[in-house]
């Protein structure tokens, strides 16, 4: 039997009907009396997964990973480490990414500038910053040299990677990656910005946590300001995906209504089931729907239940499962009504580790378990092929066959 790496969507561009999701009714499961067990529907083989994010340079840089390493290697060396929440329980490596077939993935360049008085932790000045993203982007290269990644900047080398994935042996294949920037405050010029698209800088977030140079991210308040305006309209030239995750509300509206060019939300998960500015209400749903964006479920723990309180709660005392990741998953779904918004960003090395991800996660390969909770849910190998790759890899190869700077 042919391995489930790439879905027919991807070779066809077929598109698929459009249906409502009963969650629980459509199961495949023998409801019978006696010892007999329900019949659990697995995949002959991992299922490709796209990762709409991860910090992997500032894990390697700032963290000082060796990502090329196995994951229990990575761990001994922190065993004794104390100075991050996540010493010694780290997620992500590039091979344990191989082991759960996840080929290609959204990385970041990520450097915070705060102002004074900010309260968030970040540079001093964006001049900082964007040498922050200099040496991330330099471990991109470092890792592409030696045969571990391989840049994704446009529509022949995306074809290409995912013609390569798809076969039985991928163990030392190249990991692909998409470059985004998440928090645009290293860009400390607008004009930047042409040097980091020549670079493969392909998405933008301009905000990250607090009040930023371009727009008001998390747990702040207020819009986009002259500066967050001439960013996007800059971002229009390069038709760059704007990535909204982070953005105060304010700022989001503001942004969807001023950008023109691409739109989606990298990792966010949905405010209805656990109420912060954070998530995206159901209206911000909607509105990512209609505009034809995709929305990455994230993994961190904080985001996939209410009341989570940092350095006291355990995914274990607040029994944090991948039943909950696949709830915020459904949520989306049912709000479009079909499988075609819904994808995996699962920021599982962003800054947190084993102590705040899924109890029943052990490293990012075990992402290949929501194939199982997801087909209980009545999720056909279609949706669940769209949720794992298929939905983001349509976006994108919509945006890069209609322009002429990434159709080559």
């Amino acid at each position: 039997m042919q391995k489930n790496r790439l879905s027919a969507t991807l070779r066809d561009e077929k598109m698929f009907e459009e249906k409502k999701y009963e969650t629980g009714k459509n199961r495949t499961t023998e409801h019978t009396s006696g010892n007999t067990k329900p019949h659990i529907i697995t995949p002959m083989e991992p299922t490709f997964i796209f990762d709409a994010h991860l910090d992997l340079a500032m894990n390697a840089i700032e963290w000082n990973r060796d990502l090329t390493r196995p994951i229990e290697e990575v761990r001994e060396r922190e065993r004794l480490m104390t100075d991050k929440p996540d010493r010694a329980k780290n997620t992500v490596t590039l091979p344990e990414m191989r082991k759960g077939n996840i080929g290609l993935c959204v990385a970041t360049l990520i450097a915070r500038y705060a102002k004074p008085g900010n309260p968030f932790p970040g540079w001093h000045s964006p001049e900082q910053a964007w040498a922050m993203t200099r040496g991330q982007l330099a471990w991109y290269r470092a890792m592409e040299k030696k045969g571990e990644m391989k840049q994704i900047a446009c529509l022949s080398q995306l074809e290409e990677h995912l013609e390569l994935w798809n076969r039985k042996d991928t163990s030392n294949l190249p990991v692909g990656y998409i470059l985004s920037l998440e928090g645009a405050d290293s860009l400390y010029q607008t004009d930047l910005l042409e040097t980091a698209w020549q670079e493969g800088l392909r998405a933008i977030g301009p905000a990250h946590y607090g009040p930023g140079t371009y727009a008001h991210g998390t747990d702040s308040e207020g819009g986009l300001g002259e500066k967050g305006r001439q960013l996007l309209k800059a971002m229009e030239e390069f038709q760059m995906i704007l990535d909204v995750t982070h953005l105060s509300d304010q700022s989001f509206f503001e942004a969807i209504d001023f950008y023109k060019g691409p739109v989606w939300a990298s990792h966010h998960n949905c405010r209805s089931l656990v109420p912060h500015n954070r998530q995206l209400s159901d209206e911000q749903i909607n509105i990512l729907i209609n505009r034809g964006a995709v929305i990455g479920t994230s993994l961190d723990a904080w985001m996939l239940v209410p009341a989570w309180k940092r350095g006291i709660d355990t995914p274990r005392s607040r029994n944090v499962t991948l039943e909950n990741v696949a709830d915020h998953i459904d949520h989306i779904c049912q709000l479009a009504g079909n499988s075609l918004h819904a994808g995996i960003g699962s920021d599982l090395d962003g800054a947190f580790g084993k102590e705040q991800s899924p109890l029943d996660l052990e490293t990012i390969a075990d992402l290949q378990k929501l194939h199982h909770l997801l087909a209980l849910r009545g999720y056909s190998e279609e949706d669940i092929s769209n949720i794992f790759h298929g939905n983001f890899i349509r976006f994108i190869r919509k945006i890069w066959n209609e322009s002429k700077l990434y159709s080559l």
